[in-house]
């Protein structure tokens, strides 16, 4: 009999502190793609991007020793599945458990451990990862998402949902495991309720162990193979498996990181498996609806397995991801009509088959595997269930066990009606609350923002709203993000020095810094800093910027004057340790770097190749200071400081 219930888990990791208080205005995730495509793909590349973070604050407190954390687990189970999903932590399926074979058909990690991948910065490997809205691993990956429970004739249903403030969308995941069914059921739904277009975005991110000798099939004969380059993106279409020069069917064969999004053509049914060795394969299957499906691979170099042992909990060696998607690449997004819902329905399991139907020629294995899929989990057979339960499951109420953010409710605020007529999106919170003085007495005096909007029903409502600092400066924050720079500052101006905090300077910096003014900029973010010294968070933005406009020599002004707990986090000591470099203090920049086995930095950001950059830099200086010369490719670097992606 299938069963929902819920209970506390345990799990040793760092925990993650207050976010940041300032918006992320400086580029996150780079949307710098190229393509090499047919005329006719037809792939919306570029299409919905954001060049900054916002509305967002950042999530980067994590870096702690580990400690045991307490999450409330939803957990669903019938005689052959155990799936653990964990609402707090973006609704993430934690684990999967196949009973009938006794074998996890998920990577499950041991220790639950943040780095810098995600758009608001923290992001954790192991499970599935369910992403809406804009690219990336979306804001809420580590935030608490809504869970319900939804009851029905049949199973038990648990809910998970939230609003999409990028697209200013409701969507939700309903997520159930009937008496006998050898799959989980994931059924998505997106609503647009607006009048006009967004650009949408689906991935469902699934984290496997990478074993040798293990191969992916999936139903294409050409692939748009993603290279990865300093956080920049080049896309080519490439045929399957050979068309890297070496079969690329099996993850282990690999050198660098890569994504492959494989081109189903529009008559095949949608699926990705994973076959081990002796033939066990994990498979996901959905509606026709997701169309994308990828695999994404950290390779063999020494860069790759650095992230591996990075993002792993002891006992895990490496992972990879098999993903699915509305659009077929992740570097676009697709438009999605106003007043409009999209459903499909994925399906999770295993699919154990004889290991030579699997490992022979690409074309029998696609044609074995697909037999095998059309007898075990018929297509005809999804479609029926996501019809049969959109009245049923997706459209009924809940009882909210689980609460989300307050934006929703907002929202309905804004409007004065629901934004679904089956989605309980609760009352606004703390971070709300600004906002709510803003619809409902058109002003604004909180002391010190920390929450951020950009949307245009917003923007509106500041353009007529009393003036003070706050409303001038979320008014030149909307400006900043419409690129109208002239008009950015221009606010900030009006107000006459009035008042020159933290929020501030830090905005004025960055307009400056888009306008070309270097040392303008450099002064401003220092000032701003010098308000801030006990901030962490802040400290390490006001770095990373000096750091971009290469203004050393304030750097290691301000790391002087940083109380010590925050001089020892790790990466204000690494950007230390480059303003040293680059004004010729050598040796003391590679003794940070070295020091108690290298410098192990929890929040360096995925695709930055600064650690590597900075260890090569101080040995060719050195090189140079003995009147020698070194290639930087004939640099060897510490495995600590290597999260290079790609060739040297």
């Amino acid at each position: 009999m299938s069963e929902l219930y819920f209970e506390k888990l345990n799990i040793t990791g760092r925990r993650i502190g207050k976010p940041s208080w300032f918006p992320a205005i400086r580029e996150l995730i780079k949307s710098e793609i190229s393509a090499k495509l047919d005329e006719d793909d037809g792939l919306f590349i570029g299409f919905g991007m954001f060049s900054d973070g916002l509305p967002y604050t950042l999530q980067d407190d994590y870096d702690h020793p580990p400690e045991t954390l307490t999450f409330k687990a939803a957990v669903l189970e019938n005689r052959y599945l155990k799936a653990v999903f964990l609402p707090e932590l973006g609704g993430r399926l934690w684990s999967l458990f196949d009973k009938e074979n006794q074998r996890d058909l998920l990577l499950t990690n041991t220790q639950l451990l943040p780095c810098n991948l995600a758009i608001r910065n923290a992001w954790f490997a192991g499970g599935v990862e369910f992403n809406c809205g804009r690219r990336g691993h979306d804001e809420q990956t580590m935030s608490p998402r809504f869970a319900a429970v939804v009851e029905t004739e049949k199973f038990p249903v648990l809910r998970i949902y939230e609003y999409q403030r990028d697209r200013e969308t409701p969507f939700q995941y309903d997520c159930f495991l009937p008496d006998d069914s050898r799959f989980l059921y994931i059924r998505g739904r997106i609503w647009n309720p607006g009048k006009t277009m967004v650009p949408m975005y689906w991935w469902s991110n699934i984290a496997v162990p990478e074993v040798k000798g293990s191969r992916v099939v999936v139903p294409a004969e050409t692939v748009f193979a993603n290279w990865y380059s300093g956080g920049s993106h080049a896309l080519a279409k490439l045929t399957m498996p050979d068309g890297e020069g070496f079969d690329a069917s099996y993850p282990e064969n690999f050198d660098y990181v890569k994504d492959h999004f494989y081109n189903i053509p529009e008559n095949k049914r949608r699926y990705e498996t994973l076959f081990y060795p002796d033939g066990y394969g994990f498979c996901h299957v959905s509606t026709r609806r997701l169309r994308g499906r990828k695999l994404f691979v950290w390779g063999q170099s020494q860069g790759g397995r650095h992230w591996n042992r990075k993002l792993l909990g002891p006992g895990l060696e490496a992972y990879i991801e098999l993903q699915a998607g509305l659009a077929r690449s992740q570097q676009e997004c697709l438009p999605m009509p106003p007043e409009t819902a999209w459903e499909w329905l994925e399906g999770y399991g295993a699919l154990p088959m004889a290991p030579d139907k699997v490992f022979g020629s690409w074309d029998d294995a696609v044609k074995n595997v697909t037999a095998e899929l059309d007898k075990v989990i018929p297509e005809s057979q999804l479609d029926e269930l996501l019809t049969g339960t959109r009245q049923s499951v997706a459209l009924k109420p809940g009882k909210v066990v689980v609460k989300g953010s307050g934006w929703g409710a907002l929202e309905e605020l804004r409007l004065g009606e629901k934004l679904t007529g089956h989605l309980d999106f609760g009352e606004v919170q703390s971070e709300q609350l600004p906002w709510v003085e803003l619809l409902k007495e058109n002003k604004m005096s909180v002391a010190s923002p920390d929450s951020y909007m950009v949307s245009d029903n917003f923007f509106r409502k500041l353009l007529e709203a009393e003036k003070s600092w706050q409303t001038a400066y979320f008014k030149s924050l909307n400006y900043y993000r419409r690129n109208d720079l002239e008009r950015a500052e221009k606010e900030i101006a009006a107000l006459d020095g009035e008042y020159s905090g933290k929020h501030i300077l830090h905005l004025l910096a960055n307009i400056r810094r888009k306008q070309g003014k270097i040392q303008e900029a450099a002064e401003l973010i220092c000032q701003a800093g010098k308000l801030a010294l006990s901030d962490a968070s802040f400290i390490k933005e006001v770095l990373k910027m000096l750091l971009e406009l290469k203004a050393y020599r304030m750097m290691a002004e301000l790391f002087s004057a940083l109380p010590s707990e925050v001089r020892e986090k790790k990466l204000v000591k690494f950007m230390y340790a480059g303003a040293l470099a680059h004004t010729g203090k050598l040796d003391e920049a590679e003794n940070i770097l070295l020091a108690d086995g290298g410098l192990d930095i929890p929040d360096i950001r995925e695709g930055e190749n600064s650690t590597s950059e900075l260890y090569i830099f101080i040995q060719q200086e050195k090189a140079k200071a003995a009147k020698r010369s070194i290639a930087p490719e004939e640099v060897e670097v510490p495995f600590i400081l290597d999260l290079r992606m790609s060739g040297k």
